[in-house]
């Protein structure tokens, strides 16, 4: 919790229950950050709400009080089941799913209500059983919640209140259309009360905010800087087989406690957190196909303090609140500049210090120019000076894989506007209005002049002299 308060704003100065604000203050909250300031009143009211704030600015903790709150002075109706949960929210992503039901225990402690978390990958049978059991508060990944709903698990004829959370990152997934079928399955929206939270209100959001929510209050919490004011940004400009050296020589001198590392793929994860364990640091990577046991394993670790170090593709970019991130660093430069923002994001937050370190390389450094431009400000450059570039040890059996590729080679093939010019001029296409001609060097055939006439029609004859007298001789 950080010690600043944004707002002037109590907890204790909201129409909160009772068994809320002895959650709120187990957590050392006392002020309101802006978005839960200008959500919260709304939401208590029963008002629905259509918020944007930036990540890891509260707005989990705005829609769980507003959520429980609703609940504990609305009560259910007398023919609802015990498998008919009040309240679904939505999340696009495993880890996101997981936090806000971690944040929903702490809040809820003294609340009383039942909370069930499904979502894919792990699990299956256990989810079942405890949405099976009775559920007041269901927290979900699209994908499982229709699977179980399908199957008739649960029911949605009873829902109070409808939470989206990271709805742009819905549509980026695609996610929406699961989405649409749960909401039109639930209550109309003039008889439940909805919520909508995302990082950007684009039109799209918007639209579905109006289609599914009744006259939802839009709110934006616009920040000063794109990026946060706590965060130091540096930027190395390297050739690509310099990339790994600098990174080590890097943890060496800054000895981070807590490293997030991201790639753009998951073969430059696997092959950097190669060189790092050669190199003396305990790393592992987490990336999309990881095993969701493993994921949360890897997580727990690295919350924990046991794991210094991830490696990861941006499937931890968002959604993750993991505390005191000492260090992000873009190994490969994001392809599209939000992905920067999320990712530097993972640090400085809650009013903590952080640094944000990225590698311009061959590969990516032609996506710098967008991010900046983003961003609004120039990343610092640092100097690249040769005590940041140590002498490895090679990954055992790693000279008879790579096959001559420097350390910091990438299979994947660059992309974005730059590389697709590239491939678009180096590839010659055909163009299909032009018909295609024979050589102009090769006469067409003539029949033989000693041969029965017959077999060259007289219409024929005629133009292939008037051909063979207008060829024109081969220049070049």
């Amino acid at each position: 919790m950080s010690t600043q308060h944004p707002t002037d704003r109590r907890f204790a100065d909201l129409s909160l229950a009772e068994p809320l604000l002895r959650g709120v203050g187990d957590l050392g909250f006392e002020y309101c950050t802006p978005i839960q300031a200008a959500a919260l009143p709304l939401a208590l009211a029963g008002h629905d709400v259509a918020g944007q704030a930036q990540t890891g600015t509260g707005k989990t903790a705005a829609f769980l009080l507003a959520a429980f709150n609703y609940l504990l002075t609305h009560p259910a109706a007398p023919t609802r089941r015990a498998d008919q949960p009040r309240v679904v929210i939505l999340a696009p992503t495993r880890e996101l799913a997981i936090q806000i039901h971690k944040d929903a225990e702490m809040l809820g402690a003294h609340t009383g209500l039942r909370l069930v978390l499904v979502y894919g990958g792990t699990g299956y049978e256990s989810q079942r059983r405890a949405l099976e059991q009775g559920v007041d508060v269901l927290v979900g990944t699209p994908g499982r919640m229709i699977d179980y709903f399908k199957q008739h698990v649960f029911g949605l004829d009873a829902v109070q209140v409808m939470v989206l959370d990271e709805a742009d990152r819905m549509f980026d997934l695609g996610f929406i259309k699961d989405i649409r079928y749960l909401l039109r399955r639930m209550p109309p929206p003039a008889q439940r009360l909805g919520m909508l939270f995302s990082a950007t209100l684009s039109y799209r959001v918007i639209e579905l905010a109006y289609e599914h929510m009744n006259n939802p209050q839009l709110i934006k919490i616009e920040p000063d800087k794109i990026t946060a004011d706590n965060v130091t940004e540096t930027i190395y400009h390297t050739a690509n087989e310099e990339k790994i050296p600098l990174l080590v020589g890097l943890l060496r001198q800054t000895d981070p406690r807590r490293s997030l590392v991201f790639t753009n793929t998951k073969g430059a994860a696997e092959r950097l957190r190669a060189w790092l364990s050669a190199n003396g640091f305990n790393a592992e990577v987490l990336s999309g196909d990881v095993p969701q046991t493993k994921r949360q394993h890897l997580l727990r670790e690295f919350q924990d303090g046991k794991l210094p170090i991830l490696v990861a593709t941006d499937v931890a970019a968002r959604g993750l609140h993991i505390p005191d991130v000492s260090h992000v660093f873009n190994f490969d430069l994001p392809q599209d500049p939000e992905d920067y923002v999320h990712r530097i994001g993972r640090t400085a937050r809650a009013g903590a210090t952080g640094d944000a370190i990225s590698f311009a390389c061959e590969e990516y450094a032609f996506s710098l120019m967008d991010i900046e431009q983003y961003i609004g400000h120039k990343i610092p450059v640092e100097r690249l000076s040769d005590d940041l570039l140590p002498v490895l040890e090679q990954p055992p059996g790693w000279a008879a894989r790579a096959r001559g590729r420097p350390p910091g080679h990438h299979d994947a093939r660059p992309r974005g506007r730059g590389a697709d010019r590239l491939r678009r001029h180096s590839v010659a296409k055909p163009d299909s209005r032009v018909r295609e001609q024979p050589p102009l060097s090769v006469a067409p055939e003539v029949p033989d002049a000693t041969g029965p006439k017959a077999e060259t029609p007289r219409s024929k004859r005629g133009s292939l002299h008037r051909y063979k007298q207008k060829e024109k001789p081969v220049i070049g």
